[in-house]
């Protein structure tokens, strides 16, 4: 049968797959806690999001700021100017909950949400950096969301969109050389869509298309049940020293690596201790190859200590590609494993992520149904810039009153993702 003609049944089987998963439902939602141990600002006061300003009174960034346990909720839905000035996260016990948004929900552009403590729940959010406009290798680098350092330890983020980062779109990272203790653990990236990288763009180095980074000592990270598309590299890509878990991802159109391990020797030379492999479970995840991938392409490449169980990989025309290849030291056992994740077969795993991942699943803006779109259909290529793909968003600002119930917060959020997700 001729390659187009499969093609076209491979998107009308997906289509029906998705629908049938929309109608029907799946047998179960993965459980994606991951090892992070955390209830957010659960128990602190409400903060009311009321506005789209980059800050003052009623912004995000005043919510952020604000001190104890606190939930911040949106009475506000549209798109978020940070005019190239980080968000940060930097007082711990805070739940972000985006599923509170009026549609089209809360988008982020031109800057960075990073995390920099502890006990951080972030849910339903879009960030779309872009290169704000700045000339080719000029140093505009911003990651999508960056959790960084030793004090970034219970962290989740959760259904969110990240897309158009000039250096990582998603990632977890410190001070590479000063062990465990400086950098983010217990992080989990969970359900979101994870994509389109600028490849040469504002980054200093040139071309740089990245997913996420997992840096040099990150321990007990999970990666679980997100879309990877169209990023060159680091779908995702784990260093020295990390540990964790890449389970039931869906990785399409990398270019020349999908999941990553390893270290550059080079980057260890002056180091106060020598470089370790890293040890990850990696379990049930999916690498279909578009048209920037590389033909030899591998799911998992390169060096590291890995435990393998139900992967798979396929080319464009369908047919099974590799799994593995390097130096991969395949474990008999996994190395960790969060205690509650129980993985769907891999089987399951394109429409179960083709249908929750994301910031609003049931309320897709133009660049993640695109995406999406772009998954089914095996089409879409690695860009350069945000101006190729539509440019960044605008939309109408929006708003409710949100009526919340004193008592019962958390079926209270819970109720509102479910709306979004199911």
């Amino acid at each position: 049968m001729r390659v187009g003609v499969v093609r076209r049944l491979l998107v009308f089987t997906l289509v029906s797959v998705v629908v049938a998963g929309a109608e029907f439902g799946f047998p179960r939602r993965l459980d994606a806690r991951g090892f992070a141990d955390t209830r957010g600002g659960l128990g602190g006061q409400v903060i009311r999001v009321t506005n789209l300003d980059a800050e003052g009174t009623g912004s995000l960034r005043a919510a952020v700021m604000a001190e104890g346990p606190r939930i911040i909720v949106f009475e506000v839905g549209g798109v978020l100017d940070l005019k190239k000035a980080s968000l940060v996260v930097s007082e711990p016990f805070v739940t972000i909950a985006g599923q509170t948004a009026p549609s089209p929900g809360i988008t982020m552009i031109r800057g960075t949400l990073t995390v920099v403590t502890h006990d951080v729940v972030i849910q339903h959010l879009r960030v779309r950096p872009g290169d704000a406009g700045e000339p080719k290798r000029s140093g505009w680098e911003p990651d999508g969301i960056s959790v960084a350092g030793g004090e970034a330890h219970n962290v989740v983020i959760d259904h969110c969109s990240v897309t158009w980062a000039v250096d990582e779109n998603l990632s977890a990272s410190g001070a590479r050389t000063e062990g465990p203790q400086a950098t983010a653990h217990r992080v989990t990236f969970s359900h979101c869509i994870i994509a389109e990288g600028l490849n040469h763009a504002s980054h200093a180095k040139g071309r740089h298309s990245k997913g996420s980074l997992i840096h040099d000592f990150c321990q007990d990270i999970a990666i679980i049940g997100n879309l990877y598309a169209h990023n060159v590299r680091r779908n995702p890509y784990f260093k020295a020293h990390t540990t964790g878990v890449i389970v039931n991802n869906l990785i399409y159109n990398p270019g020349s690596a999908a999941i990553q391990l390893g270290y550059p020797e080079s980057e260890w030379k002056n180091a106060p201790m020598g470089p370790v492999n890293c040890k990850v479970s990696i379990v049930g995840n999916v690498l279909l190859h578009g048209q920037d991938t590389r033909w030899t392409l591998a799911l998992v490449a390169a060096k590291g200590d890995a435990y393998l169980e139900d992967n798979s990989a396929f080319f464009r025309n369908g047919k099974p590609a590799r799994v593995a290849s390097g130096g991969i030291n395949i474990l008999q056992e996994k190395p960790v494993w969060p205690d509650e994740l129980r993985p769907l077969p891999s089987t399951d795993v394109l429409a179960y992520v083709l249908h929750h991942a994301g910031a609003r699943p049931r309320d897709r803006d133009d660049t993640d149904t695109r995406i999406i779109a772009d998954v089914i259909a095996r089409e879409g290529r690695v860009i350069d810039s945000q101006e190729q793909a539509g440019g960044y968003p605008s939309a109408t600002t929006t708003r409710r009153v949100l009526t919340i119930p004193a008592d019962s917060v958390q079926p209270w959020l819970e109720q509102m993702a479910m709306l979004l997700e199911e």
